[in-house]
C-alpha cells in the first residue's frame, strides 16, 4: 500500500515565494502586504463551486475595517480561472483583493490538501480545499490552519480578536507552535 504526504509548512517558518493574479490582471506576491499594512491573511478557498467559500469570504468582508486598523492586509486565492473568478464576483460582497489561477504546484508548496470534483458540474479541475496564513512583518509564518473539508475553518470573529491581541506589543506573544 503506497502513501502520498503532504509537504505541511510550519510555524515560524518563512512563507514561500509565489506570485498569483488578481481579477483585475495584477500580478502580487503573497505574504507581501500592500503599502500600509504589516502583516497579511491569506485565506485559500475551494472556488466558485462552494456556497461555503463564498459564505466565508462574504463574512470576511465584515472584519476588513478591524482587519485593516491592526496592518494587516487580507488577500483570497482559489484555483479557480478568471472567468470562474468573474462569475464568482456577482455572489461576492467583498472589497478585499481575490486572485485567480492557483496552480497545483503552489497548492502543495503551501502544504494545501487537494480534491478533485465529483463531477465536471461541480468544478473542470482538482481544487485546494481550505488554508488560511498569517504572515508578520519578518515573511514569517505567525498563524496557519488548513483543513482537507469545507466545513472546519477559523472562526472570524476569534481569529480577528486573536489578531488583535497577538499584534498588540504590551502581550509580547510569540509564534506558537514552534518546539521542533
Amino acid at each position: 500500500m503506497s502513501q502520498d504526504y503532504t509537504n505541511k509548512l510550519h510555524a515560524g517558518s518563512t512563507f514561500p515565494t509565489q506570485t498569483v493574479t488578481l481579477k483585475s490582471g495584477k500580478e502580487v506576491a503573497l505574504g507581501e502586504p500592500r503599502t500600509g499594512f504589516d502583516w497579511q491573511l491569506i485565506v485559500v478557498y475551494r472556488g466558485k463551486h462552494c456556497p461555503l467559500c463564498t459564505k466565508y469570504l462574504n463574512q470576511l468582508q465584515n472584519y476588513i475595517e478591524r482587519l485593516a486598523k491592526i496592518g494587516v492586509d487580507v488577500l483570497a486565492i482559489s484555483g479557480d480561472n478568471k472567468e470562474q473568478l468573474v462569475t464568482h464576483a456577482s455572489q461576492l460582497n467583498t472589497e478585499f483583493d481575490i486572485a485567480y489561477g492557483m496552480t497545483l504546484e503552489q497548492m502543495k508548496e503551501l502544504g494545501l490538501y487537494i480534491s478533485d470534483p465529483r463531477s465536471d458540474q461541480e468544478t473542470d479541475h482538482p481544487f485546494s480545499e481550505p488554508g488560511l496564513f498569517v504572515v508578520n512583518e519578518q515573511g514569517k509564518i505567525q498563524v496557519i490552519d488548513i483543513s482537507n473539508n469545507p466545513f472546519v475553518r477559523p472562526e472570524l470573529e476569534a481569529l480577528v480578536n486573536g489578531l488583535t491581541w497577538i499584534k498588540d506589543p504590551d502581550n509580547n506573544y510569540p509564534i506558537r507552535g514552534m518546539h521542533r
